[in-house]
């Protein structure tokens, strides 16, 4: 006998003006920058319009995610389109991924062979990236927390301000002093700002999509905290996902005494089984399928 939980759940936030009027921020500083390193011929300036390019191509992304996550399930989807903000995030984070790389790379090599630098248009162009990136973080603030595909947004649009601090700081050195590799060591340091970053996002998107346990939550303590319920003798098939950020499902096979499926117990444990899931774990939808302890040796032995 199988039950799913009947709670209802709230749709996701709906982030795309946010979204949209912070890829037309990015447009706009990405026309700007790509200028200004054409004219000043700085690398840091390049890597932080390289990585704007991406920022439009993954907040281009994020846009269509969010408007997908906002279509309704179907029968073929009965999810709808909840997981299409991991899928963007995760896009987002390779796109990100690939600049570092080659940011780094690039910024080795000018190490070596420093060119020439103006460092007066590196000036003028970093405080007007700086400018658009400061109001896009103001506009994605509110919502950078509400699930990965705006927490990928978020992260793209903070690594542009940062890499506009660091070619701010370039530009000043190279005035002052002539040192014509501080441009390079800018670089660098944009490409060690977007790595890390991205790999960490990486990693969680495919947290998700490889269906691993929630994060936070302990499927022994689960386990245990279910066989205390009156009448329960064992849990087997007990698994645990997530969809989407802030939607986690769980599924569990849970062996009663017999008699509850004659003496009406069953209604009363599946309220009590899914209220602990939902006060406790903070589990709201979960599907427990009861079996009887007499069914056990009808049962595979490959139960987790």
């Amino acid at each position: 006998m199988g039950a799913d939980h009947g709670h209802s759940h709230a749709g996701p936030a709906d982030h795309r003006g946010r979204l949209a009027v912070v890829l037309a921020i990015t447009v706009s500083v990405l026309v700007v920058e790509v200028v200004g390193a054409v004219v000043s011929g700085s690398l840091a300036l390049l890597a932080d319009a390289a990585h704007m390019l991406t920022d439009v191509a993954g907040l281009t992304l994020g846009l269509v995610a969010a408007a997908l996550a906002r279509r309704p399930p179907t029968a073929v989807r009965t999810w709808g389109y909840r997981r299409a903000e991991i899928l963007g995030a995760a896009a987002q984070a390779a796109l990100l991924l690939g600049v570092g790389v080659y940011v780094l790379v690039e910024g080795v090599q000018r190490l070596f062979t420093p060119p020439e630098v103006a460092s007066t248009a590196m000036v003028v162009f970093g405080v007007v990236g700086l400018a658009g990136n400061l109001v896009g973080l103001a506009v994605l603030a509110g919502g950078r927390s509400d699930n990965m595909n705006m927490r990928a947004a978020f992260l793209e649009v903070a690594n542009d301000a940062l890499g506009s601090v660091a070619v701010l700081v370039a530009a000043v050195v190279i005035a002052t002093t002539g040192w014509l590799r501080a441009d390079a060591l800018a670089s660098l340091l944009i490409g060690v700002l977007i790595v890390p970053r991205t790999v960490r996002l990486l990693r969680d998107t495919a947290h998700v999509l490889l269906e691993s346990t929630p994060p936070g939550l302990d499927l022994d303590a689960v386990r245990a905290r279910l066989l205390t319920a009156e009448h329960v003798h064992e849990v087997h098939d007990l698994h645990a996902s997530q969809v989407a950020t802030g939607l986690p499902v769980l599924t569990a096979h849970v062996v009663v005494d017999d008699s509850c499926f004659h003496d009406g117990h069953l209604a009363r444990m599946l309220d009590e089984i899914q209220a602990c899931l939902a006060d406790e774990f903070d589990v709201e939808h979960s599907t427990i399928q009861f079996e009887a302890v007499s069914h056990a040796a009808h049962e595979h032995g490959t139960h987790a």
